[in-house]
């Protein structure tokens, strides 16, 4: 039997995990960090925030930059970080970089009363890309408006897009409860009761409307409301890891704010050693051939006992 969760003791999440799996992880250090590479899974580390958030622009421009009318081409964003997004239309507008066969895929969206929240949520995804990114965009050089998809709460057409044009990247963070999108655990009930889905059942899960764990909600509103957890819908519809396998790579951006110095180190710890778990669900990108982990070094912090 699993150990129950130190945190709600109704879903699966990372504190079910073995103790010697987390005493692991918890030992890692900056110095130490790339030595966890291995093939398929790649580590890097910037020096400076500026550093951090133009390679994660850049990504935008290098998948935006092999599109062409032939092969359109496109990048899956997150929101969280969400800094790059400014850096991204600067750049575009500084190249003249004409989108007219990119694609973009928004990760995920609010789920209000059965329904994706509309474009003037104050804390809607779609909303922070238009508003921080496709909006400062130069009106000639900006993508049409049907290559940009966003998940609703029926995702048919989302989903189809995916075979449309290539996602050249898959790019986010990570959550407190180990999620890339909102992929978070499931709850303990039903089949699922006395153990969390395999690592191959969770992964043929398409886009969908999902239930968040309580980590989610308190993160998102630490991060994007000031802690006003009431403003925070209990459920989104999010990318499923069935999207995310048709990435060519998936990028995951580690500032140190999103999620702690623990969590970073165990995800690192299990695609590492490809023990992927469904109760840790960034675990699963331990079976995904490119997944890239990019951290800020001065937000890796540390693991040690520090009272004060």
């Amino acid at each position: 039997m699993r150990a129950m969760s130190k945190i709600a003791s109704e879903w699966w999440d990372y504190t079910t995990l073995d103790r010697g799996i987390l005493d692991e992880a918890a030992k890692i250090t900056i110095g130490n960090l790339k030595s966890f590479e291995r093939g398929g899974f790649s580590i890097r580390i910037y020096d400076s925030v500026q550093e951090f958030y133009c390679a994660e622009a850049l990504e935008y421009i290098a998948a935006w930059r092999q599109a062409t009318e032939d092969r359109p081409a496109g990048i899956c964003g997150p929101i969280g970080p969400t800094e790059q997004l400014p850096l991204v239309a600067q750049m575009v507008n500084a190249m003249d970089l004409n989108l007219r066969h990119c694609h973009f895929w928004g990760m995920d969206e609010w789920v209000v009363n059965g329904k994706a929240v509309g474009p003037d949520f104050p804390l809607g995804f779609a909303k922070a890309d238009m508003d921080l990114c496709f909006n400062r965009i130069r009106p000639e050089l900006r993508m049409p408006v049907e290559n940009m998809h966003f998940p609703g709460e029926d995702p048919a057409e989302y989903v189809k897009s995916w075979d449309g044009a290539r996602c050249v990247v898959m790019q986010g963070g990570q959550g407190e409860t180990k999620h890339w999108a909102f992929n978070d655990p499931v709850k303990r009930e039903g089949k699922y009761k006395d153990s969390p889905p395999g690592p191959a059942e969770y992964r043929k899960l398409s886009t969908r409307v999902v239930d968040l764990h309580p980590i989610t909600l308190i993160q998102n509103a630490r991060t994007s409301g000031g802690g006003t957890v009431q403003n925070v819908p209990s459920a989104a519809v999010t990318v499923g890891p069935k999207e995310t396998w048709k990435a060519e790579k998936v990028s995951i951006w580690h500032p140190g704010h999103h999620d702690n110095p623990f969590g970073m180190r165990l995800t690192t710890f299990m695609i590492s050693n490809r023990i992927p778990d469904s109760a840790v669900p960034m675990s699963l990108l331990a079976d995904h051939p490119n997944v890239v982990f990019n951290f800020l070094r001065g937000g890796f912090g540390v693991c040690d006992v520090d009272m004060h």
